[in-house]
């Protein structure tokens, strides 16, 4: 049966128990498949049989105490979190709360004094019942489901204290309140989450950069008039004028015009690229100086930017697999809290009768107990890890393939297009004759004139002029020859040298030296008289090495990784390009189809449990990349390869491979960090809290800070720096 996924956002969820919560009540519909909900960007991904309907899907989080929001068009992916935290609930608190703060604060100075006892009671009502309404009505809901959250704990706590506050009060004993408790508290937690939820929403600036790249008018060409149309109206096939300065509406190729391009925002390019006739542009990237008319080849959900800001999206939306681990722990944690709150009131009471004192470290117990900063560890630093790698121009897929390229300790390479350059350049020109390099190269750029061949490319980039040959002849699989001035020349392969009887002069040391190098070779010979052809020069074309190879595999190094090199070309030409690059392993004359076996081998190879990375480009990789823990595919190759891949670059550059296994493994370092704070918080606050050492306010500031500190530790990857830069 057809699949389909659905997304939408689930709004009042506040900590990791929510999430459960929120998950189980999804998986119960019937043609639910999988189902991923992430407390940071606020979002649910459902993927369900065709037939489950999104408001089926919508009307169960509800049931389960929440609000399902639908995402629209044109919407921006990541939703803005901070727009549902208002700052005036937060002044409000603020400003009650502060008749019970002041009498602590006079006390150091030795002054007395206290709000009547029926003030101390209305403001704290107004701030119970009024401003924390929302901890009873999601901690109601928890409980109707036979589940808990933090709101939950809280609202617990600060209706013990606020009950006892009031017990007290009617009958008589109005020396011992504790409104402050309940007020403090909520006031505290209040200002916590509006931190908490300004921090998140720094988390998803990389989508709101992206998504406000898209341009909303386009200049199409219609006839002899320019009309301004809605991107929206924009079709394929479309010219479009760009004029100088504008952002770039419509993926497409250049008709006419010359021009430079800042694509920093898509690839993490600094430079400008230069884009002249057939050159691709691409949707939100800036022209530079010159008119450019385009023409359209893909708008909308098909254009580049809207595939970057899907990848990235669902890199920030998907769930790490260590993040299942603490989703079961959540499940299970308000339940446990509440069991250990119990047992503090009764243990405390009984062994002091001291009823007032074990109901106040009781709420402590409840109050301190926040899932919140355990169900923030994880996503949020993903979404921050994977933000910044895309506006370096690496494009990470979902948050399992950033687990698990910290672990990548193999990167194998394909070679041509990835080492290299991709496009053979002639490296060297040994002239046998009495002829100069200008002479031989004009002859040659006269005979491959208009031809497309790579090697006829190389040589007529090299020529600094040349004419058009007569009786031009292709000889398949041997060269060509022509007329120039009444002679005849050849320009071809060794074989067909020999064929011709060609006049060799001591040149073998010169064939073997750069047939070592796995050069390509070809050689110009004139005839000189009937029975005599002569060689005139020798050519070897090489698929240039890329300048930042060598460094890129230093950086690797540096990274304990080690390289291995995957190609097809002969074992001569392959150890050359191991030796300049100083790789650890080169497997040459591997066909396409073999790749994948060999990615398993280096899997197996390692008795430390090897985790290959594979990088490629061409669509004879693809194969190999998926069979690699994690396919990495440079954004200058195929749609396959990228399509395949876990990974993609946005440029050629080898140094990005460095940064994302660096931003991988300081993004698993936060992760890391991250939940050991939250364990470490729950671990010591709760124990210090049932032993009476943890008043209820301090217990509430402590929480509060808790799930800020996850947050802003996260962002703290915001400052990391590409090698790549």
């Amino acid at each position: 049966m057809k699949t389909i996924e659905y997304n939408f956002f689930v709004e009042e969820m506040s900590c990791a128990s929510c999430v459960s919560r929120v998950e189980k009540a999804l998986r119960k519909i019937d043609g639910v498949i999988d189902v991923s909900v992430n407390l940071a960007t606020e979002k649910a991904t459902v993927k369900a049989n065709a037939d489950v309907k999104l408001e089926t899907l919508m009307a169960a989080v509800d049931k389960a105490g929440y609000h399902a929001v639908k995402i629209s068009e044109p919407e921006i992916h990541a939703k803005d979190v901070s727009k549902q935290a208002s700052v005036w609930p937060i002044i409000i608190s603020v400003i009650l709360a502060l008749p019970f703060v002041l009498p602590m604060l006079f006390e150091l100075f030795g002054i007395h004094w206290m709000m009547p006892a029926w003030l101390q009671l209305v403001i704290a009502s107004i701030v119970q019942f009024g401003l924390g309404a929302k901890f009873y009505r999601s901690g109601f809901n928890a409980a109707k489901a036979l589940s808990g959250n933090m709101d939950l704990l809280v609202a617990i706590g600060t209706s013990a204290a606020y009950g006892l506050s009031l017990y007290q009060l009617i009958i008589g004993h109005a020396d011992h309140l504790y409104f402050e408790s309940s007020v403090v508290i909520i006031t505290l937690i209040l200002i916590g989450k509006w931190l908490e939820s300004r921090a998140k929403h720094q988390t998803t600036q990389a989508i709101e950069a992206l998504s406000a790249l898209r341009p909303e008018v386009a200049l199409v060409r219609q006839g002899e008039q320019e009309v301004s149309l809605p991107i929206s109206q924009v079709k394929v096939n479309d010219v479009v004028v760009i004029k100088p300065g504008e952002r770039i509406p419509v993926d497409g190729i250049v008709l006419e015009g010359a021009s430079s391009c800042d694509e920093s925002m898509l690839t993490g390019e600094s430079f400008p690229v230069t884009k002249t006739l057939n050159s691709t542009v691409t949707g939100g990237t800036i022209n530079g100086e010159g008119l450019l008319i385009v023409k359209t080849t893909a708008i909308q959900a098909d254009s580049m930017l809207s595939k970057i800001i899907a990848m990235v999206e669902s890199a920030q939306a998907k769930k790490a697999p260590i993040q299942r681990i603490v989703d079961r722990i959540s499940a299970i944690f308000v339940p446990v809290i509440l069991l250990i709150a119990l047992i503090t009131l009764l243990v405390w009471g009984f062994i002091s009768h001291d009823w007032q004192q074990a109901l106040l470290h009781a709420v402590a117990v409840l109050v301190i107990a926040c899932p919140c900063a355990l169900g923030l560890a994880t996503p949020t630093a993903i979404m921050v890890g994977t933000g910044v790698a895309a506006r370096h121009g690496i494009l990470i897929k979902d948050a399992e393939a950033l687990e698990t390229l910290h672990n990548i300790n193999t990167v194998a390479f394909d070679k041509t297009g990835t080492l290299t350059i991709g496009k053979p350049e002639l490296v060297e020109l040994d002239v046998l004759g009495m002829e100069t390099a200008d002479q031989i190269l004009s002859v040659a750029a006269s005979m491959q004139a208009g031809s497309e061949h790579p090697l006829a490319k190389a040589i007529l980039a090299k020529a600094k002029s040349y004419s058009y040959a007569q009786n031009i002849t292709s000889i398949a699989g041997s060269g060509v020859m022509a007329t120039i001035d009444s002679h005849e020349y050849y320009l071809g392969s060794l074989r067909w040298m020999k064929t011709l009887n060609a006049y060799f002069v001591d040149m073998q040391d010169k064939v073997n030296e750069l047939t070592q190098k796995g050069y390509t070779i070809s050689f110009l010979a004139k005839q000189q008289s009937e029975n005599s052809i002569v060689i005139l020069a020798i050519f070897g074309f090489s698929d240039v090495i890329k300048p930042e190879a060598k460094s890129a595999i230093d950086a690797l190094r540096q990274l304990k990784v080690n390289t291995v090199m995957l190609t097809g070309d002969n074992q001569q030409a392959a150890n050359y390009v191991g030796q300049q690059l100083n790789l650890d392993k080169v497997i040459a004359e591997v066909l396409p189809q073999d790749k994948a076996n060999y990615i398993y081998q280096l899997q197996k190879d390692s008795q430390s449990n090897n985790k290959v990375a594979m990088v490629g480009d061409g669509i004879n990789d693809a194969p190999a990349l998926a069979a690699a823990d994690i396919g990495i595919a440079m954004g200058t190759g195929t749609d396959v390869a990228m399509h395949t891949a876990s990974i993609t670059l946005m440029r050629g550059n080898l140094f990005l491979i460095a940064d994302a296994i660096d931003i991988s493994r300081r993004t698993y370092n936060k992760i890391k960090q991250n939940l050991f704070w939250a364990f470490f918080y729950n671990l010591f606050g709760i124990p210090l809290a049932a032993l009476g050492f943890l008043n209820p306010m301090i217990a509430g500031a402590a929480m509060a800070l808790s799930s800020v500190s996850v947050v802003t530790n996260a962002l703290l990857l915001k400052r990391w720096k590409a090698r790549s830069e």
